[in-house]
């Protein structure tokens, strides 16, 4: 990667549906290789396509009466908006298809110039014997690919696992103009034309889900090499499969979850931290049981996290030689399996581990104040990199409420915000707990429990407050 800049390729989506809990367990795992960057100092260009041509956007027209460009905008713009609501960095540029036809036709003419094409009456086709390396990402020698392209032979075809750069068409929903006639280009040389055009020099990173290994990415690599004469990518990175039940996703066997079902149910984080949970290549298998456990994990950091705030930076510290080492010990193994390939699962057990480390040392009472700082900022830097972010309590959607409230017990109180009226009400509240008016203190707590609002006692002493 030249001078800290990083160029990362994303195959984006096909939207010619909604998206679904395998499409954002690959953008989760791509933006945490993002983030992990970022905080390393590099400058990262990130392009994600929208495959807004193909065969599958063109049945589903058929089927439904649906204007193409409308139906892939609409669920391209649902997916961005629920990948948002996940905290996934948007990417630098979405490019369509539909945008980067003259740079899809400029690659076909350079590779029949080169002899690496022919044309014949149903399109122009990529001669994979042209290309030597053909077979190498995918490890594949090229009588195993022909075996299997074999089982639908094309006779129009030099060899059978030669792939389309250009399909010939008549009167098709989706369809240009060419020097070939009328058509529409083949899926591989979407993404070709479309990183060439943005990256401008060889990517840094690229990948996908691990079915697009054979044939999309295998035939990016041949095409785009043969065309410019250069190494098209340096690192390949694929996600796992995702399974439910066991299963392949379909919608036949009625385990099909689009991740607006999936948040429906779960929160942003949870989701995120079930995906993190298991390392990005490895298959993982979507369960409700373990996303209600993501749950509790995330109230758990963020309460942790809460705690170590709270404490007060100028009071006594008490240095702990052992405290130091240990928790230094366990930011080091976050950063450094993050640093290993992604190993999320050991870093987030990394993670986990300092929290309880924290706590444990919190509940002592004699604070290594400068230590416990210390980990507060790494925490929050961990939590960035992996794209979990604390929710915000919504107190100010309630603040009538919570003003109302106020009025009725301290009426000379007058508070700027609703944050501040709470604080005055768990001030209140103690105050008549110390004076024994348990009816006034246990009327405060219900009344706020009903809006929403838990008054939790802090290790330290004293109460803090939180939304449910």
């Amino acid at each position: 990667m030249e001078e800290k800049k990083a160029i990362i390729y994303v195959c984006g989506l096909t939207p010619y549906d909604s998206a679904h809990i395998g499409h954002a367990r690959t953008y989760v795992s791509f933006d945490v290789l993002k983030r992990l960057l970022l905080t390393k100092g590099y400058g990262v260009f990130h392009i994600q396509n929208i495959t807004d041509v193909d065969d599958k956007i063109i049945k589903r027209c058929m089927e439904t009466g649906a204007d193409p460009a409308k139906l892939t905008s609409e669920n391209h713009s649902e997916a961005l908006e629920l990948l948002g609501s996940m905290h996934v960095l948007p990417a630098d540029v979405y490019p369509k298809v539909t945008e980067n036809l003259p740079g899809i036709i400029s690659i076909i003419r350079l590779l029949l110039e080169r002899g690496h094409a022919y044309e014949n009456e149903d399109g122009v086709y990529f001669s994979i014997s042209s290309f030597a390396p053909y077979g190498s990402l995918s490890r594949q020698n090229l009588e195993e690919i022909r075996a299997g392209a074999r089982i639908a032979v094309d006779e129009r075809k030099k060899d059978p696992a030669d792939f389309a750069l250009w399909k010939k068409t008549d009167g098709e929903l989706l369809e240009f103009d060419s020097p070939w006639g009328r058509g529409r280009p083949g899926w591989h040389i979407e993404c070709s034309a479309m990183s060439q055009r943005y990256a401008r020099r060889t990517l840094d990173m690229h990948g996908g889900a691990r079915d697009l290994i054979f044939p999309h990415h295998e035939n990016e690599i041949a095409q785009s090499e043969a065309a410019s004469g250069s190494k098209y990518c340096n690192y390949w990175l694929h996600t796992g499969f995702l399974t439910v039940g066991g299963e392949k996703m379909s919608k036949s066997l009625g385990n099909f979850i689009t991740l607006k079902q999936a948040l429906r149910d779960s929160t942003p984080n949870a989701l995120r931290l079930f995906y993190l949970q298991a390392h990005y290549r490895s298959p993982l298998d979507y369960d409700p049981e373990k996303l209600r456990a993501m749950e509790e994990s995330v109230e758990r950091i963020f309460n942790s996290l809460g705690l170590i705030r709270e404490l007060d930076a100028d009071g006594d510290t008490h240095e702990d030689g052992e405290f130091r080492a240990k928790s230094d010990a366990f930011i080091a193994s976050f950063h450094a399996n993050m640093d290993d390939d992604l190993n999320t699962p050991e870093a987030l057990a990394a993670l986990f581990s300092l929290l309880r480390l924290a706590n444990s040392h919190v509940s002592t009472g004699r604070h290594d104040r400068h230590q416990l700082r210390k980990i507060m900022k790494a925490l929050e830097g961990m939590l960035w990199i992996l794209g979990l972010v604390e929710a915000k309590p919504g107190i100010e959607s309630r603040k009538e409420a919570i003003f109302s409230l106020l009025a009725e017990i301290s009426p000379a109180e007058k508070p700027g915000s609703a944050e501040k009226a709470l604080d005055s009400l768990v001030r209140i509240r103690e105050e008549a707990r110390k004076a024994r008016d348990y009816k006034k203190s246990d009327l405060i707590r219900s009344r706020l429990k009903e809006l929403g609002v838990i008054l939790e006692d802090k290790a330290a002493g004293g109460i803090r407050w939180k939304m449910a």
